[in-house]
């Protein structure tokens, strides 16, 4: 804690009390979108300490309380200075005071002590009860009662700046405890926390932000207190020339950022120049607050537009925030820019803004919250084609890889192989690059231990790298089907899509001379796991139309390679003829996707939810057919490659099958490629 000054000794001279930071995490969890949002909410509590009050509080207490007690008793010739009541409280409050580490001042006769000089008219009293208030509370925090809270709340009602102080500093050392917090605001203590926070005195200023600050920390309290009219003062002190103040009006801020309504009114008071502005602080605390609530207002995608319209300044005010000396400052500042990335404007202005060089140093760091915001940052500058250049040659390619072994947290290695992934989407030589890098001994290496939600980003990646007709033949010579014929028999849906999808690329006809080797599909026919056998079976058998169309897709390009063996396994095949004459003759009644357009790729057009309409149906159909036509007829047939679409007439299939099928079967073919390269949106 940084004491402000020095200690002060008078009543007089009572000072405000510095917060005592306590931090809690709330976070909303992206759902698997290439681009995505996530705000991680870094809760200040704040209270005082034992340094903040003077070093025998309760002596001075008691010492004002005995003189006022001998004052009423030499004046009892004249009106009294205090009621009966009240000195009969005071002579009580002494002795509870001399017994004070054995005394509950919680309930019984030392609450009804300080009750009633609370109640009282004599400010002095006021004052002492208050005081009396704040150094218990400072002691000792526990769930209390309305008999406790009455008091306290009434003594905020106070003319007295004294009072107000003291007593806004207890209730803000209350409130740090949850039950406290919800009967704070039940009992109306909102209301004069505002009064205060409107005052002209800095010290109730700073409790008033300070105790507010504190009731915000609950959710139940949040939408209340944005109803309250409380973010237009909260706004206005966080420019505050005490840095007390603004600490406290920055971390309420903060806390009021956790619902889509409460930053939509935080936005409505005018609260994002005024967070912006503040990243220039020279206080660490209020970096790390503005960044925070500026990384959660983020999250909105009207927000963002806000913020792109009015804050010009805001990328590279991030972009050096991440070099700073604190590291909870560099963090959420890569938290902040990762939201912002969310957009493509913010994607190209990151690194435009020199932010890559700050992304890659946090990227290798060995702290844990550093590598994982770095990582979210950079997964989502990735997306924008015209980044996937910049990335690369700024290095990023052999930590991205040695990230995918970072086993202490798999949302690490699922943000590292989905920027791979986004990498390779759209440039032949950024597929090779990251080849070359060893992405691909790393997966295989990894991908049937790793978590299943790394199994589907890994998995994805390997099926947008084997879209690459250079990389193909490379890809089998390393084994990769070895690893991908277990998984897709894998508990997720996704994982198996993926994982089929890549094999269908690997053994995709387009750009492969005749001459190919295919050896790699034989030697993994029947193993691992009944091979590519079994996993074809699956799939025909399958009540996903996806996964059909998938199978009767991958079996008409091994077929079209004319590797006799290949072709002899399909032929005498007993579980595959069977359902793909089955296929052939009517046609399939599941029209939903499990996998939901996995995996994705920034360049494509189309995703498996495009076979998902009728139309979808009908290719499986006629790609059956297509392999009926080859495996049932002469043993000495030979499939050839379609024709080219645009010298083909889409006609019915009551047409001659040697003129229209060849010609739909070469747009289907290219329909289902596409199906496996990607959709319009990604990870």
């Amino acid at each position: 804690m940084v004491k402000q000054g020095a200690r002060e000794r008078s009543w007089s001279q009572y000072k405000a009390l510095q917060p005592r930071v306590l931090r809690k995490r709330e976070c909303w969890f992206p759902t698997w979108h290439r681009s995505f949002t996530w705000a991680g909410v870094y809760i200040p509590t704040v209270g005082i300490q034992p340094d903040d009050l003077f070093p025998s509080t309760s002596t001075f207490i008691a010492q004002r309380l005995a003189a006022l007690l001998l004052h009423s008793r030499k004046s009892q010739s004249y009106e009294p200075l205090l009621l009966e009541n009240e000195r009969e409280a005071v002579a009580d409050l002494l002795q509870y005071l001399e017994n004070r580490t054995t005394t509950n001042f919680f309930s019984g006769s030392p609450l009804s002590a300080l009750t009633t000089l609370s109640f009282s008219d004599n400010v002095d009293l006021q004052r002492s009860a208050a005081l009396a208030f704040a150094e218990i509370t400072e002691k000792e925090v526990r769930p209390v009662g309305r008999d406790t809270l009455d008091p306290i709340l009434f003594l905020l009602s106070s003319h007295d700046t004294e009072v107000q102080r003291a007593a806004s500093a207890a209730l803000g050392n209350l409130a740090v405890n949850t039950d406290n917090k919800l009967l704070i605001v039940k009992l109306g203590g909102l209301e004069p926390l505002i009064r205060q926070m409107l005052s002209p005195n800095v010290e109730v200023q700073c409790n008033a932000v300070g105790c507010v600050t504190n009731l915000a920390t609950h959710d139940d309290n949040k939408t209340k207190i944005a109803q309250s009219g409380a973010l237009v003062p909260l706004t206005r002190l966080a420019r505050s020339k005490d840095m007390r103040v603004q600490r406290n009006a920055t971390g309420a801020l903060l806390n009021m950022t956790h619902s889509d309504e409460n930053r939509q009114q935080l936005v409505n008071a005018g609260a994002i120049p005024v967070l912006v502005s503040l990243l220039n602080s020279q206080d660490t605390d209020v970096q790390y607050y503005c960044t925070t609530a500026l990384s959660n207002i983020a999250v909105d995608a009207a927000n963002r537009k806000k913020l792109a319209q009015t804050e010009p300044k805001l990328v590279s005010s991030l972009v050096q925030l991440m070099d700073s000396p604190s590291l909870k400052v560099q963090c959420q500042a890569a938290l902040a820019l990762r939201n912002l990335a969310s957009d493509e404007k913010y994607q190209l202005e990151i690194v435009k803004a020199d932010g890559l060089s700050s992304l890659l140093r946090l990227l290798q760091s060995a702290y844990l919250p550093l590598i994982l915001s770095a990582a979210a940052c950079v997964r989502n500058v990735s997306i924008h084609p015209q980044n996937e250049s910049p990335i690369i040659e700024s290095g990023f390619l052999q930590p991205l890889i040695n990230l995918l072994s970072f086993k202490d947290n798999e949302e690490v290695q699922c943000h590292a192989i989905s920027t791979l992934r986004n990498l390779a989407a759209s440039s032949e030589k950024n597929k090779l690059a990251i080849v070359k890098a060893g992405a691909i001994q790393s997966i295989k290496e990894l991908v049937l231990e790793v978590p299943m939600n790394v199994q589907s980003e890994m998995t994805a990646c390997i099926a947008v790298l084997a879209l690459s007709d250079e990389l193909k033949g490379q890809l089998l010579e390393m084994g990769i089907c070895e690893v991908l014929i277990p998984l897709t028999n894998s508990p997720s849906s996704e994982v198996q899509g993926n994982s089929a999808a890549a094999l269908g690329n690997l053994s995709s006809k387009d750009g492969r001379a005749t001459s190919d080797d295919y050896s790699a599909f034989n030697d993994v026919w029947g193993q691992p796991d009944g091979g590519m056998h079994k996993y074809l079976y699956r799939f025909l058998t399958s009540p996903d139309a996806t996964f059909q169309h998938i199978a009767v897709w991958t079996i008409v390009q091994l077929l079209e390679s004319n590797d006799p063996q290949l072709i002899s396994n399909i032929r005498s095949s007993n579980i595959l003829i069977p359902n793909i004459r089955q296929l052939a003759a009517t046609r399939t009644s599941t029209p939903t996707s499990s996998i939901g357009g996995t995996p994705h790729s920034h360049g494509s057009r189309h995703s498996y939810q495009d076979t998902d309409t009728g139309e979808g149906q009908g290719e499986i159909q006629l790609l059956a057919r297509r392999i009926l036509d080859f495996t049932e007829g002469d043993d000495d047939n030979i499939m050839t490659p379609s024709a080219p679409p645009s010298q083909l007439q889409v006609g019915s299939l009551a047409e001659s099958r040697a003129e229209s099928m060849m010609g739909r079967d070469e747009e289907l073919r290219r329909s289902v490629r596409e199906a496996f390269s990607g959709g319009s949106t990604g990870h």
